[in-house]
């Protein structure tokens, strides 16, 4: 080929290039490599932009390492402007390796190589190698030109490098490149990026010149960051200086409208929109159909997406977000098979949407379903949807599947994790919670504050405070100490384990308090068995101006339940209908729960009769209250009832019957009840019902068949078992089978004084006095404290407590005088005290009369003495009340005219004037009178 040939066709080459038709470029460089004609730098130059203008196309990115071996082959491989161009083509394609090698070969780089190898890193996010690269360019003594700069800057944006990104903009404006509109554009970016909104908006405001990319960064970085009142008026900043606003500006302030829920100045950039012109891309799209489905406009937004382009997935997902806005499954499920029919591929954004729908609408079997779409489709691994997924079935209870789903994850993220361990809290798996924390820590990912506040309530589930307090550590090593739900949670935490310094510390430190702050002090505080002081803080939220809530009032009857402080309890039931909280059913359940725990089951029944809505708590609190009560019978037929209804009972269903049984004496009726529950339930019973049983047959005085039943049992019997069976004996005097219940009863609990109590009881009752003796001496060699008899009245607001024999009451001179009096009387309509049954004829003769009167008899006639006669008595006993007692206050009540309510560990017990209603057998409600 001639000289003019060849030049003429290197014009040809440079002219297609200006024209931007790369093809004809390579097929002009590929006709002169097949000529006998020399390729020149200025060739090769030419091809290596021509790729460029492909943009990624594969095709022809295949021509670039052929061109790079042409240009090696004619010695110009090391030609700085061949080079650079690799450089830049290679880093783009994410071919780092050899990218560098091109560099490393160039023989003299100028300032482009250096920006071309820094731009490849930062674009790959290697922020390490920019830096080393940056270093590197100093110590050959290249002077770096702003261009360098804003890579490298670049490089610590994507790389997270903001520390050695604040030192590379000190260099910078000790060189003076700051000034360079490029250069604050890249320290915005970083600034924003890491939240540095001070920073960024000072290099705003330095900056001599801005253009459109300075405005766009800021007004973006605000919107994503949440700030979209700064957004809009840097908005107004822009407008001011003269400058148009671009798609990317309108997308960027769509997002801070969106985020606002300012639909009307969302409403005017949609305006604005089509007033200037602009096409509206992909990205424009989605930012419009986002506003309206955040600002809950689903009309527009439907309008939106039925006029756009529906091959774009992203405005799918947003309606999908759109319909489960608004808990509209029907909705959000039926735009997801019009996806599926428009051929359009779910991504990893889209699974998430609907899965969350069916979460917020409780549909678990379609999310189930779903989960198994996205299997199919390969995306089941994604840490997005898999993290949504165990999100879903830990908060309906579906734990294995959960971690099932969470194991398979390769890669497990911070919120998978901890979806799992709140899960797990939610439905009290605290021991698995806390293991699971433990677990994720190993694994190198660090606790978010959700996490933290989660594995706080696991350790308050389980009263765990030794890991508590490591973990209250950990909330400021993790700097999350101003976080309220990690506050609320600690206040619960240290409330739960009965630590009330702590908790008030923890209250007190937390800043903004609410409801949840308050309601983890009483909750907590009734939870631990401080009653009082969950009433305390109660009272203390109402002067204070706090709202009362549900969980509130439900603590609140739940620590006047367990103190039987009925007056409190009524003051709280007042408040309750006067905040209207009367028809939440939890807040029924707690009501009726107090009524019976306090002795006042008419009050629960009625409480319960009232109740719009029942579920299973609702029954078994009354069907356990009619039970301890003596009402048998009336807690069997409500069990009944209860399954006419159509509610299922549980375990707890059957311990209150089975107790209602035992106590009416229905031995037959009760073993069927029990054989029902495995047989017609599917419910496996535990060592309580089986307690329940043995009770059955004691009280029936059938001790050897339930010897029997114990030993035929399919499970070890516990001290509960074999205590039941103890006491049985003792009243029906076998000392066979209660010696062999004693046994087994010392053997589990050697320290425990009920054991050697009741057994010593039994030798004194079949009048086995050496027996009984040597029983004795074996609790005091052994160090074994007898409980103390105790029992409590409320006066006039005042808790008054007594002791057997107890003479340090500041009236105990009249307490024994009135006693006196009562005794008198009772024992002439018929009382015959069982005096000192528990002692020999010696003892007998020994002992001060006074010192052996029973705690609940001075609880009683404190109260005749203090107390109006239309006040009925009620007594609390730490212990089971003896038979002699239990007599004289069925005598006393006919004396005095009054109704005596007698609570001790086991039962209540109701006297009315010489009456005491108990249910013998199911035909007949007899009224036990003298």
């Amino acid at each position: 080929m001639t000289h003019r040939g060849a030049a003429s066709l290197g014009r040809s080459l440079t002219g297609f290039l200006a024209q931007e038709d790369p093809a004809n470029v390579l097929r002009l460089f590929a006709d002169k490599a097949r000529q006998q004609g020399g390729l020149g730098h200025i060739d090769f130059a030419c091809a290596l932009r021509a790729c460029r203008l492909f943009r990624g196309n594969g095709k022809h990115w295949r021509v670039v390492p052929e061109i790079h071996a042409k240009a090696i082959t004619c010695g110009l491989g090391r030609y700085r402007i061949v080079g650079n161009l690799l450089i830049d083509l290679y880093a783009k394609n994410e071919l780092l390796p050899r990218a560098r090698q091109v560099f490393e070969e160039i023989s003299a780089r100028d300032n482009v190589s250096w920006v071309a190898m820094l731009s490849g890193y930062a674009q790959n996010g290697l922020g390490e190698e920019a830096l080393g690269l940056y270093r590197q360019m100093h110590r050959s003594g290249v002077v770096p030109t702003p261009y360098v700069l804003s890579s490298v800057l670049s490089s610590c944006t994507k790389g997270g490098l903001l520390v050695q990104g604040r030192l590379i903009h000190a260099q910078g404006y000790k060189q003076g490149f700051c000034s360079e509109t490029f250069v604050g554009n890249a320290l915005i970016m970083m600034y924003l990026r890491y939240g540095s909104f001070g920073l960024a908006e000072r290099v705003f405001r330095d900056m001599p010149h801005r253009d459109t990319i300075t405005f766009n960064t800021l007004i973006s970085g605000y919107a994503q960051c949440g700030h979209g009142e700064h957004a809009l008026e840097i908005f107004d900043e822009m407008r001011l200086s003269g400058l148009r606003p671009d798609p990317v500006t309108i997308s960027s302030l769509l997002a801070a409208c969106a985020s606002l829920g300012d639909l009307q100045k969302g409403m005017q950039l949609h305006s604005h929109l089509f007033k200037a012109g602009m096409s509206l891309d992909y990205i424009t799209e989605g930012s419009l159909l986002d506003l309206y489905v955040k600002c809950g406009d689903i009309e527009t937004a439907l309008v939106i997406f039925s006029s756009g382009d529906r091959s774009n997935v992203v405005l799918w997902n947003l309606m999908l977000v759109a319909f489960g806005q608004v808990n509209d499954l029907a909705k959000s499920f039926q735009i997801f098979c019009q996806m599926q029919a428009a051929g359009i591929r779910p991504n990893q954004f889209t699974y998430p949407c609907i899965l969350r729908t069916c979460t917020c609408t409780g549909e678990i079997g379609l999310g189930e379903q779903i989960h198994s779409l996205s299997v199919k489709t390969g995306l089941e691994s994604d840490m997005y949807v898999s993290g949504v997924l165990v999100d879903m079935y830990s908060k309906y209870g579906w734990l294995e599947k959960a971690r099932r789903v969470l194991e398979m994850l390769k890669e497990k993220d911070v919120v998978s994790w901890t979806s799992m361990i709140a899960g797990y809290v939610q439905h009290e798996f605290c021991k698995e919670a806390l293991s699971a924390f433990k677990e994720m820590q190993k694994c190198g990912i660090w606790p978010d504050n959700i996490g933290l506040a989660s594995a706080i309530s696991g350790c308050a589930g389980i009263k765990a405070m030794r890991q508590g307090l490591q973990i209250h550590a950990r909330v400021y090593v993790s700097g999350y100490s101003a976080d309220v739900s990690i506050w609320n949670a600690l206040v619960y935490l240290y409330a739960r384990c009965g630590s009330s310094k702590e908790a008030f510390s923890s209250f007190k430190e937390t800043e903004h308090k609410d409801e949840i702050t308050w309601n983890g002090l009483v909750s907590g505080f009734a939870q631990s068995g401080l009653h009082e002081e969950a009433l305390k803080v109660f009272m203390r939220m109402d002067q204070s101006g706090v709202k009362y809530n549900v969980f509130t009032f439900v603590s609140a009857l739940s620590a006047s339940a367990n103190l039987a402080d009925i007056k409190q309890g009524k003051q709280i039931h007042a408040r309750v209908i006067k905040t209207g909280h009367t028809f939440e059913i939890e807040v029924a359940n707690a009501l009726v729960s107090l009524y019976g725990k306090c002795g006042s089951i008419e009050d629960a029944r009625m409480e319960f009769s009232e109740m719009s809505d029942r579920n299973e708590v609702s029954w078994n609190t009354i069907i356990t209250s009619c039970s301890q009560h003596g009402r048998g019978l009336e807690a069997l037929d409500l069990f009944n009832q209860m399954k006419k209804e159509g509610t299922k009972p549980n375990d707890v269903t059957f311990i209150g019957v089975l107790a209602a049984c035992s106590h009416v004496g229905l031995v037959e009726e009760g073993l069927s009840y029990f054989k029902s529950m495995s047989h017609d339930h599917g419910i496996r019973a535990r060592s309580d019902h089986y307690a329940c049983v043995v009770d059955i047959l004691g009280r029936a005085g059938q001790l050897d068949r339930a010897k029997k039943f114990i030993e035929e049992m399919p499970i070890v019997a516990d001290a509960m078992i074999w205590r039941t069976l103890l006491s049985a004996c003792k009243v029906h005097k076998n000392i066979e089978v209660g010696e062999l219940a004693a046994k087994h009863l010392l053997e589990l609990e050697p320290h425990d004084s009920a054991s050697y109590v009741l057994l010593s009881n039994a030798y004194a009752v079949t009048g086995k006095w050496a027996n009984r003796d040597q029983v004795r001496k074996m609790m005091k060699d052994r160090g074994v404290r007898k409980e103390p008899g105790q029992s409590w009245i409320e006066v006039k607001n005042v808790v008054h407590a007594f002791f057997v024999g107890d003479q340090l009451h500041p009236l105990a001179d009249q307490i024994y005088n009135f006693l006196t009096i009562i005794n008198d009387r009772v024992a002439k309509i018929g009382y015959k005290q069982e005096k000192y049954h528990l002692f020999h004829d010696k003892e007998q003769e020994d002992k001060d009369p006074n010192a052996l009167v029973h705690s609940e008899k001075l609880a009683v006639t404190f109260g005749l003495m203090s107390l109006p006669p239309c006040i009925p008595l009620r007594v609390i006993k730490n212990l089971r009340v003896c038979n002699d007692c239990h007599a004289w206050m069925k005598f006393t009540s006919e004396v005095m005219g009054r109704k005596i309510v007698l609570r001790d560990v086991y039962r209540f017990h109701h006297f009315n004037n010489g009456s005491y209603i108990q249910m013998k057998n199911p035909k007949e409600r007899r009224v036990l009178k003298r």
